[in-house]
């Protein structure tokens, strides 16, 4: 071929070739042609696929921490539990620490016993209600039971009693199972006993030297991530007090407001049907419902309908109240979350780690927001600064200076002489 005809044709092929993008073929878009003519795969699937693999990766990563989690359970969550306590804690510690002039220790010490006596007496007052007005209740519990019996028989003429032989039989047979899982809660309450026992301890040194151990896990890190992650770490703790203040006072409000209504009907319980309420609403949204719905049972066994009726009245008068007046004014720019989120967060909670993971969803989601924003590039506390510098290498004041003698070679003597 000669030169003129080669020009030629390079002209005719140019116009075609600068018309279709980089990596693509004519007639496909997004698509490259190899050497042999053979079609690749579009570049929005390739970046679909690298997207892919990349969560997926990630993915594995949360569930391989999540199955760790559920096997350390016993463990992560009363470490979880002590830090909740020891942040709700930290302002009793730092009254009786800067204002009386108490040892560190010390004050730590009387913060944690001082909240163990508290939870005693609760538990212990709202047990004494519960046996003397047990006896009142269950006649009034049997009471409304044959009075229901007797209205179901004359209006759809069942006869309950068959039933009752029934479920008898049906008890007797699962007698094993039963037995099986009696001795299934000997070790749960175990497991309690062990994680009561942890989460006291953590507690008194999450009191006692919040600093060392919070230096001591940002040195594990690398060097150039530590300030951050200290700055980051320092406003998650805010919106944790933030968030166990706005709880406590929250939850408090249930339990008298509840605890109240039910004086009306069940004067003899109302102090353990406040005390249920106010430990369930530590659970946003969720647990106040159900300890409402058990006071306005409890009101319906005792009293009737009419009472029943009246007490869910009050009861959705005190949640309407928390949810559109306490919590909107009271979490404020601390806990910035939507309710649609704290929904989400106590269900999928419950459904991974039950109870145990409704009660810690709502902070933990707090917690992160607040972090995740804060090393994006968006402070919701920039009136904490970045002043605060964390020393990584911490030894306790009163400790002696650390000398390890080094064994010297023979041949590291013969160098130096």
């Amino acid at each position: 071929m000669t030169p003129s005809a080669t020009d030629g044709a390079a002209r005719r092929t140019a116009p075609a070739a600068a018309s279709t993008p980089p990596g693509a073929t004519p007639g496909e878009p997004g698509g490259a042609e190899d050497a042999d003519g053979v079609t690749s795969v579009p570049r929005t699937i390739r970046e679909a696929a690298s997207w892919s693999w990349r969560i997926l990766l990630i993915g594995a990563a949360l569930a391989g921490v999540g199955w760790l989690l559920a096997r350390l359970q016993v463990i992560v969550v009363p470490v979880a539990v002590a830090l909740l306590l020891a942040v709700m804690l930290t302002p009793v510690r730092r009254f009786l620490q800067h204002t009386l002039r108490m040892p560190r220790s010390l004050a730590s010490g009387l913060s944690l016993i001082g909240l163990i006596a508290v939870a005693a007496a609760l538990v212990t007052f709202a047990g004494q209600q519960v046996a003397n007005g047990f006896a009142d209740l269950s006649e009034e519990a049997i009471a409304g039971f044959e009075e229901l019996t007797s209205f179901l028989n004359q209006q759809f003429h069942l006869d309950l009693t068959t039933y009752q032989a029934d479920i008898t039989r049906e008890l007797e047979a699962q007698r094993d199972n039963i037995i099986a899982g009696a001795l299934g809660a000997a070790v749960t309450a175990g497991n309690l006993l062990i994680g009561t026992l942890i989460a006291l301890f953590c507690t008194f040194f999450f009191l006692h030297d919040p600093r060392g151990i919070w230096s001591w896990l940002v040195g594990l890190l690398p060097v150039a991530a530590r300030d951050r992650v200290h700055q980051a770490g320092r406003r998650g703790v805010v919106t944790l007090s933030a968030y166990a203040r706005t709880q406590i006072l929250v939850a408090g409000v249930d339990a008298v407001g509840i605890g109240l209504g039910s004086v009306f009907f069940v004067p003899s319980l109302a102090v353990p049907i406040g005390v249920l309420v106010f430990v369930g609403s530590f659970i946003p949204m969720v647990g106040a419902i159900v300890t409402g719905a058990i006071a306005t049972v409890v009101v319906l066994v005792a009293k009737g309908w009419v009472a029943a009726i009246i007490m869910l009245g009050i009861v959705i008068l005190v949640q309407q109240i928390e949810s559109h007046v306490l919590q909107p004014f009271l979490m404020g720019q601390a806990v910035s979350l939507h309710p649609v989120a704290v929904i989400l967060a106590v269900a999928a909670g419950s459904f991974v780690a039950g109870i145990a993971g409704a009660l810690f969803a709502v902070p933990l989601v707090a917690l992160l927001n607040t972090v995740v924003l804060y090393l994006n590039g968006h402070d919701k506390f920039p009136e904490l600064g970045d002043g605060d510098k964390l020393p990584i290498r911490w030894l306790a004041p009163d400790a002696p200076p650390l000398r390890i003698p080094l064994r010297r070679t023979a041949g590291e003597d013969a160098e130096e002489s």
